[in-house]
């Protein structure tokens, strides 16, 4: 598919309009409605053709009967796009896929079910039109193609964004016949689970097939995208199905603000554009009336081009067809600052120095929907935070990857190694390659064999005490005091060769903590003696005992951040980017060959808890005068402050570093070397 590029600045524009809702589209002016969208710096739309109820928005002649029951205006679609392309906005078309309450009504057939011979999610007498269609279904499938078709003729197509694509079994019938089929036990979850992976991936790549088959088709412009709220490693298989990919994560709508790094240094090694989604709401979808704060709104987008992704803010258009001006002057203040911002974000590569293996491939999937992102593993999440944190330049990866362009790779707490990965893994350190794991990392799936004993290091089973009490060495503990630190997660014993070397010990406690013998609040103290090896290095290998990843996730504990730091630092040496600020900066560094620059960004906005479990971001907290320092192997000719091009005055030294001191960064500054 040769779409080469995508819209920075995108409107998502969800419409799920309640039946009961009475003149529908009666205050929808298209000029009023394309003006708004150029105000606020606006260069792509996607619009509604089908939404959740699932009624349609334009006047189609296959299903008159789906049509909205109150709508005023049967052109209400084909007028939103024809006053946006008068415009030079882009306008892909939605349509749902798998919530459809009209459908789910009319034909219960068509639902997946469960194991109690239900169907799945909204019960029949609570609010919500999420039961699940079944796109294994013969009807649903023809529904779905005869639908995208009409689509297709009755108006011009820039883009077709597809709904809520996630695998899903089903107990129904023609599915157990087809397991049966296949030798697929339907007794065993995740057996179905991998079934139902293999059902809707084929569907997708079948969807779009037909898509290139319609003679409205245009392969230079259409956009297809197939919306699963996350993007991680399952979609390595389906590759050819999409034309980009669009990240969808609003930190306050469940995912937070450490979903959309980790999503997005995955999903930007899969050779696709990609595109980040956020959303204007206070909260998350259908919160009408709210505003999400400018701060918190910038970040996120600022975040987006930062990593490499162009940027799409959700919204909803209130069922009169109105648009609101409130909410098109606040994405306006942010896309304004993103529109001067997109030359030095186009065709720029991410520079990475370490590759951390993501624990979501090995992931079983046990429920409904449980690719969603709130389920991403907490190891992945905390390696996200603790390298964020130090600074690092990092990409996270699966294991077909190619390692070779990575200083160090990071195995977080629990990556399973199988031969080929170990052997993989081997080549890749005696090409000179760094090796971090953590915990569990390095055992076979069934974690009865460490597949990396050659390495100096061996697991023999789980630590005799939890938690217990790490202890650096002089030289490994930089940063830290010279006393012992508590370990809250249980860890592994370890066993080392003579030519092992132990960067820190692990004092027991007196006693694990049990209605036999406890001490104090939560944990028995130190005994003061060391038992076991906790961090050990063999070479170019270093692993921890523990489950670092995981525990900083959980709370933070900054000895672990500093060890981690401190043991990156031995393998490789100082970090690529090196900015004298506080941890709250995150700092990026890309490449634009066509220009032969590298742009480094630096983001300072410091998301808060305001709520039971609600994160948000109000305040921006200038810096002045941060120095920084860049590994760039050569003199630069300039070093200037974007896009209002101030010259910024640098140093460079023999050891192929450029140094200067930005003045003044007020939530996000960008710094082009050349």
């Amino acid at each position: 598919m040769p779409i080469t590029d995508l819209c920075f600045r995108q409107i998502h524009l969800d419409f799920h309009t309640s039946p009961h809702i009475p003149a529908v589209g009666s205050d929808f002016d298209p000029e009023e409605f394309a003006d708004k969208l150029v105000e606020a710096h606006v260069d792509s739309v996607t619009v509604f053709a089908r939404c959740h109820h699932g009624h349609l928005y334009y006047d189609s002649k296959l299903n008159p009967e789906r049509i909205h029951p109150t709508l005023t205006n049967y052109d209400l679609l084909i007028q939103q796009i024809e006053a946006c392309h008068q415009r030079n906005i882009r306008v892909p078309i939605y349509t749902t896929v798998q919530w459809d309450q009209f459908t789910s009504d009319e034909h219960r057939d068509w639902l997946c079910i469960d194991e109690q011979g239900t169907e799945f999610r909204t019960p029949p007498l609570q609010a919500g039109f999420y039961r699940t269609l079944d796109v294994f279904h013969p009807g649903y499938r023809e529904f779905l193609k005869r639908h995208t078709a009409e689509i297709f003729e009755m108006m011009p197509v820039d883009g077709i964004f597809y709904d809520i694509v996630q695998p899903q079994w089903s107990l129904a019938k023609h599915w157990l016949d087809a397991m049966d089929n296949a030798g697929v036990d339907p007794e065993d979850v995740q057996a179905r689970i991998d079934f139902s992976t293999k059902i809707l991936n084929e569907w997708k790549l079948e969807m779009t097939q037909f898509i290139q088959g319609l003679p409205q088709y245009d392969q230079d412009n259409c956009t297809i995208f197939y919306n699963a709220g996350h993007v991680g490693p399952r979609h390595r298989t389906t590759v050819e199905a999409y034309t980009h990919y669009e990240l969808e994560s609003l930190p306050s709508g469940g995912w937070g603000y450490l979903h959309f790094p980790l999503a997005m240094r995955y999903a930007r090694g899969l050779d696709k554009l990609c595109l980040g989604m956020t959303g204007k709401f206070h909260t998350s979808w259908g919160d009408f009336h709210s505003y999400k704060n400018q701060a918190a709104l910038e970040f996120e987008c600022f975040h987006m081009l930062a990593l490499g992704a162009r940027c799409s803010i959700g919204d909803q258009l209130h069922p009169s067809g109105k648009i609101d001006a409130a909410t098109y002057k606040l994405i306006g203040s942010v896309y304004g600052s993103v529109e001067a911002k997109e030359p030095w974000c186009r065709d720029a590569e991410p520079v990475a120095e370490i590759g951390v293996l993501t624990p979501e491939e090995f992931g079983s999937r046990k429920s409904a929907f449980a690719a969603m992102a709130e389920n991403q593993p907490e190891a992945a999440m905390g390696a996200v935070r603790m390298l964020q944190e130090l600074g690092r330049q990092f990409d996270i990866l699966t294991t077909d990857r190619d390692f070779s362009p990575y200083k160090l790779l990071i195995l977080p707490d629990q990556i399973p190694v199988d031969d080929d990965l170990a052997d993989k893994l081997r080549n890749y350190l005696a090409s000179g390659g760094k090796l971090i794991a953590t915990w569990k990392s390095g055992l076979d799936a069934s974690g009865d064999r460490f597949m990396l004993e050659d390495l100096g290091v061996k697991i023999t089973g789980d630590a005799q005490f939890s938690p217990d009490f790490l202890v650096p060495s002089e030289t490994f503990g930089v940063g830290l005091e010279p006393t012992s630190y508590v370990m809250y997660e249980k860890g592994v014993a370890l066993e080392t060769t003579a030519e092992t070397q132990i960067l820190a010990g692990v004092e027991s406690p007196y006693f694990n903590r049990t209605y036999r013998h406890f001490c104090s609040h939560r944990h028995t103290p130190s005994t003061g003696e060391t038992t076991y090896p906790g961090v050990v290095r063999h070479g170019s290998y270093i692993h921890f005992m523990h489950p670092i990843f995981r525990q900083y996730q959980r709370n933070a504990p900054r000895w672990c951040r500093v060890l981690l730091g401190n043991a990156i630092e031995l393998l490789i040496g100082k970090s690529i980017v090196d900015v004298q600020g506080p941890t709250s900066v995150i700092n990026t560094l890309s490449y634009q060959a066509h220009d032969k620059r590298h742009v480094l960004h630096l983001l300072h906005y410091q998301p808060e808890r305001r709520g039971t479990d609600f994160d948000t971001i109000e305040d921006v907290i200038p810096l002045h005068d941060t120095q920084v320092s860049i590994e760039l192997g050569h003199k630069p000719s300039t070093v200037k402050l974007v896009p209002a091009g101030e010259d910024v005055a640098f140093e460079y030294s023999d050891d192929g570093r450029v140094t200067f001191v930005v003045p003044r960064i007020v939530g996000h500054a960008m710094i082009e070397i050349a």
